[in-house]
């Protein structure tokens, strides 16, 4: 907190409810098929492992969306217009967001949204010294659910709210989550606000299938790790050495599918409840939508929302969609 109390930054926590990672495993396991979700990816070796995963040469999203955004942040800058309030879905390693903040003209405020308050602290305290004219209001909230914006200090007159969700995390929700998602986003923005948002689009799917089944191994360690945690946390006993990683492009579903498939016929403990798996059962673990112009203006559409620019990479393979409510 000393890093953060040095700069002008002013918290606001919202004090989102931690996550119920035994309940949320023992409701996914109950399921048929089974499940596990794919937010207890993240922990800090989880964390890490992604980082790794972006760096693979099969893995194009990073790169291709961090070149789209060089190309294109000028114009994006442009187009969104002068003395906004900045608001962030959850910053990451947040090298994107120091590159919109550089091209944006006059960013009066920056807000990231995030449920970790740990990782919101440490972000914003290095995003304050980077940018010490941008007023820094960090919210701890779940941005899943509408979120009311600190206001700026006075004297900064009429401004406006940009959404900021980079990456191509939208595609990890469902659709109903993501139009629930989109909904929320638009009550966050207001009226007048406008949204960023970073979508994988359809393509090849071997392309697709090789950036999610890398040949260094890093994705699968990365989807095993999520045993890892369980183990760690809730005191299953998931046998390691019992579950292959499997992701596919399930095309007509328009999304990556990703399971921790059983090896062989056992059984699972969890809190005191057993679970069987069958020899190749396969337990789903996250889904990634990639999406085609016409489906994702038909998602955000069912949020309220309409897409008023579009900037893609020279291949298609990447796009970042400027949103505002309908």
């Amino acid at each position: 907190m000393n890093a953060l109390a040095a700069t002008k930054a002013r918290l606001t926590d919202l004090h989102p409810s931690p996550d119920d990672i035994l309940g949320d495993a023992l409701a996914g396991l109950s399921q048929a098929p089974k499940r596990l979700s794919s937010k207890y990816f993240y922990d800090e070796t989880g964390s890490k492992l992604f980082e790794d995963i972006t760096r693979q040469p099969e893995y194009y999203l990073t790169r291709v969306e961090m070149a789209l955004l060089d190309a294109r942040l000028d114009a994006i800058a442009d187009t969104v217009g002068p003395e906004l309030h900045v608001v962030e879905y959850g910053s990451g390693s947040g090298r994107k967001t120091e590159r919109l903040l550089e091209s944006l003209h006059d960013p009066v405020a920056y807000t990231p949204i995030e449920i970790s308050r740990t990782m919101l602290l440490a972000s914003t305290a290095r995003l304050a010294e980077r940018f010490p004219a941008i007023e820094m209001l960090p919210v701890c909230a779940d941005f899943t659910q509408p979120v009311p914006l600190p206001e700026p200090e006075a004297g900064h007159g009429v401004h406006r709210t940009l959404v900021f969700f980079p990456g191509s995390t939208l595609g990890n929700f469902t659709r109903n989550e993501a139009v629930h998602l989109l909904r929320s986003m638009r009550a966050t923005m207001g009226a007048q606000g406008q949204a960023l948002v970073g979508i994988d689009l359809d393509k090849d799917p071997a392309i697709i299938e090789a950036a999610y089944n890398d040949a260094a191994g890093v994705t699968a360690a990365f989807t095993h790790n999520l045993l890892v945690r369980l183990n760690r946390e809730i005191g299953s006993d998931f046998d390691l050495d019992g579950f292959e990683h499997r992701a596919v492009y399930a095309r007509e579903r328009g999304r990556i599918e990703t399971f921790l498939v059983s090896r062989r016929a056992q059984d699972v403990t969890v809190d005191g409840r057993v679970f069987h798996f069958a020899e190749g059962e396969a337990m789903n673990v996250e889904y990634s939508h990639k999406y085609t112009e016409a489906g994702f203006a038909a998602l955000v559409a069912e949020a309220g929302l309409k897409v008023v620019r579009r900037w893609n990479d020279p291949r298609d393979w990447f796009g970042l969609r400027l949103l505002q409510p309908a």
